[in-house]
């Protein structure tokens, strides 16, 4: 199989889809593999990295995805990378559909066969190929919520820590999942007064016995919810519903309770975000302020730490790109229903019931595209 990465165009995306050590892999697997010019110069691997293991260095995307029977990206493709697609060919990638019926339209004209990392799963339930840009972002997330809550960057001039005789900022996680756990460990580390929100029982029960006293851990009603962004000075969105767009939890009416120059980050904005008030933004203009509440809401914020998330990605996102090379993508998602459940689009039909039914577009299940 010619397996084809592309360089990535979205706003400071360093990142890229396969290291040199993950082409190297393949190349010794008996394919071969692509890689556009300087594709990896935002992680520091450079074209003769590539070269050395057996990959070819092109000039373009366009002879990428002209070429390619596979391509490996990281970010959605964008507008100019939807229109190169063409039928029958493989794009595997992170691509949030729910909240995108633009990308969703082009990837069903297309005709491409669309595998997304967020919706892949495991055996404990979980999605492997999310995980660690949730545990990354939700670090992220506080290092974020701490630069904003600074006056110079129109915050409250708050130090999440606090010092001997001032009482620490309150932060509020919202879901204590992946994103939430990690955002918990950071700003419990800076000394931050921490609550964690979430209704799973289970996750609380492990929240609680992993965090103990460093954190408080509540059972999440709406009213409670409203009380404590209300008193917040920074408040972090970590709720994901696979494959589906975020749920509106925090309104309008509860921003307008909140302090001036407090915070929000808003980690699930790739799935249209879950604070009423959040759109996307990019790490060259990460914020925007509504009613006197910082909003941060950057789509990539991985893409930030490039170098640590792309070889994090990579350690989880490259078995399967081998098992599609070896055996074709119809016999490698036969052979594996957790990565089955990552095909999202196929020959122009809607493969994830949670996209189709938040798009309102005709669900095809993915049996049909493996018995076809």
């Amino acid at each position: 199989m010619i397996v084809g990465t592309p360089k990535e165009i979205k706003n400071h995306e360093y990142r890229v889809g396969l290291t040199p050590e993950s082409a190297g892999e393949l190349v010794a697997h008996g394919h071969e593999v692509l890689v556009e010019t300087d594709a990896g110069k935002g992680i520091g691997a450079l074209n003769d990295a590539y070269e050395t293991v057996g990959a070819k260095i092109v000039d373009t995307a366009e002879e990428i995805f002209a070429r390619a029977d596979m391509v490996v990206k990281v970010k959605e493709p964008q507008p100019a990378e939807r229109a190169m697609l063409r039928e029958g060919q493989i794009l595997y990638t992170y691509l949030h559909l729910a909240p995108d019926p633009e990308q969703t339209h082009d990837l069903v004209k297309s005709g491409a066969v669309c595998i997304a990392y967020e919706t892949v799963t495991d055996n404990n339930g979980g999605l492997p190929l999310l995980k660690p840009m949730s545990q990354v972002a939700g670090r992220m997330s506080v290092q974020a919520g701490a630069t904003a809550l600074e006056k110079a960057h129109g915050g409250r001039g708050v130090l999440l820590g606090g010092v001997p005789g001032v009482a620490p900022g309150k932060v509020v996680i919202i879901g204590g999942g992946v994103v939430g756990f990690n955002a918990a460990q950071m700003a419990i580390g800076l000394h931050a007064d921490v609550t964690i929100l979430d209704r799973n029982p289970l996750t609380l029960e492990r929240l609680e016995n992993h965090f103990e006293s460093s954190a408080k851990v509540i059972y999440s009603t709406n009213a409670l919810l409203e009380r404590l962004v209300m008193e917040a000075d920074l408040v972090i969105g970590a709720v994901l519903i696979p494959g589906a767009a975020a749920p509106k939890l925090v309104t309008k009416e509860m921003l307008k309770t909140m302090q001036d120059g407090s915070v929000i980050v808003d980690v699930a904005i790739d799935q249209g975000g879950c604070f009423e008030t959040s759109k996307a933004t990019t790490h060259a203009d990460p914020t925007y302020v509504i009613d006197g509440v910082v909003h941060y809401c950057v789509a990539n914020m991985p893409g930030g730490v490039a170098r640590t998330s792309t070889y994090a990605l990579n350690n989880v996102t490259l078995p399967h790109a081998l098992k599609i090379a070896d055996k074709g993508w119809k016999q490698a998602l036969k052979s594996d229903p957790h990565l089955a459940n990552g095909l999202n689009v196929w020959n122009g039909k809607i493969t994830c019931e949670p996209v189709a039914h938040d798009l309102g577009l005709d669900y095809t299940p993915v049996d049909v595209a493996l018995q076809s």
